[in-house]
């Protein structure tokens, strides 16, 4: 059985949480929550639209550190705190994943329980070749 392996990104954690960004066992990679936290400040901005774009920018740098790319991904588990939070999420997902006839599986589902300013989080779930 292959062994698990913890995947973590400068610039990206679950604050002092023993959480990896992700974990990746033989060519299956799965991340914990990811979010709109500003590699460069250590911050969340406030800003809805930066969260959900800045969600993207943190995943696709993650499942890179895993040894895939979002073009792997399988399947996205959203979670939004404000009604809003769905288009703003889709406006990226679109840039994220331009091809229509290739896309993730999506479920959003509205959780008031976000840490803090949090707006957007997601996880995912890929496959490495």
């Amino acid at each position: 059985m292959p062994s698990r392996r913890s995947i973590e990104v400068e610039g990206f954690s679950h604050g002092a949480q023993p959480i990896p960004a992700a974990s990746r066992v033989g060519n299956i990679v799965m991340t914990g929550g990811v979010y709109g936290l500003d590699p460069k400040t250590g911050k969340i901005p406030d800003d809805l639209d930066k969260q959900a774009e800045l969600m993207f920018f943190n995943l696709a740098r993650i499942m890179e550190a895993a040894g895939t790319s979002i073009d792997r991904i399988v399947k996205i588990t959203v979670f939004v705190k404000v009604p809003e939070g769905r288009q703003a999420v889709n406006k990226h997902w679109q840039i994220a994943f331009p091809d229509p006839g290739s896309r993730p599986a999506r479920q959003t589902l509205h959780n008031d329980h976000l840490a803090a300013n949090m707006l957007v989080q997601c996880e995912a779930m890929a496959v490495v070749e």
